[in-house]
């Protein structure tokens, strides 16, 4: 199927490397780009592209902000681009939006080429118009996640501050709380844990350890894509490979 991509992206170098990466995929038949929201716009509004790889921070108009100036019943299918904005990447994983981090490796490129093409073949325009608004609605009315914890030990609660933990480990049903201070036992599941903290200071990296990244000091590339992590305290953690991309973007600059 001839498919018509528009690229918007402040950066010509990141538009040149998508557009590389485009040129080997026998379906595209035509490239464009916009380099900022504003640009994005007028020529989605003219060309009517079938995929748009979009970047979510841009000067003039962001990414967020050409969608709601189209809007989401009128946008085509979207990878969105970013580069280090946490919240979002949270945003898009539970509103199930395609989006790609920098810098872009040529596998994970071609897994979301992949699936928009799929959602192209297989979904309804009123499919992606929802996935897109309830992205919108999760960026518009951000989460409050938890400043400090409660913990039961020895017949009294320890009021832990959350800016304190280092590091938290999974043990069974409960997890552990690393502080420079000590460790404390709390009663709830990683998972739940995970969701009541700031995506943009507590990161998983492993399906065992969730790590706060102001206290990382040193990460090392081993095999696999994995990591190996130094904290201040001199703390040593592994991350798992099917974590590599976000510590991918954790190691990478904004520019």
């Amino acid at each position: 199927m001839p498919l018509t991509v528009l690229l918007v992206d402040d950066e010509p170098l990141a538009r040149e490397g998508l557009r590389i990466l485009l040129t080997r995929d026998p379906d595209i038949t035509a490239v464009h780009d916009a380099r900022n929201g504003l640009e994005a716009v007028a020529l989605i509004r003219d060309l009517r592209p079938d995929i748009i790889f979009l970047d979510v921070q841009m000067p003039e108009m962001d990414g967020f902000g050409a969608v709601r100036e189209i809007g989401p019943g009128q946008m085509p299918a979207v990878v969105f681009v970013t580069a280090h904005d946490q919240y979002a990447i949270q945003a898009f994983e539970v509103n199930a939006i395609d989006y790609l981090l920098k810098p872009v490796t040529e596998e994970r490129f071609s897994q979301a080429l992949a699936r928009v093409k799929t959602r192209l073949d297989t979904q309804t325009g009123d499919d992606n118009n929802r996935q897109i608004l309830s992205l919108l609605e999760t960026i518009a009315s951000p989460a409050r996640y938890l400043k400090r914890l409660a913990v039961r030990t020895a017949g009294k609660i320890i009021l832990v501050d959350v800016a304190d933990i280092e590091w938290i480990e999974a043990a069974e049903n409960y997890v552990q709380l690393h502080t420079p201070r000590g460790s404390h036992l709390l009663h709830v599941t990683m998972t739940t844990v995970e969701k009541s903290l700031d995506p943009a200071v507590f990161l998983r990296i492993h399906r065992s350890v969730i790590v706060n990244v102001t206290r990382i000091r040193e990460l090392q590339p081993v095999m696999h894509g994995e990591y190996a992590i130094t904290l201040a305290s001199g703390a040593r953690l592994q991350s798992g490979r099917s974590y590599s991309e976000r510590l991918k973007a954790l190691a990478a600059n904004p520019f």
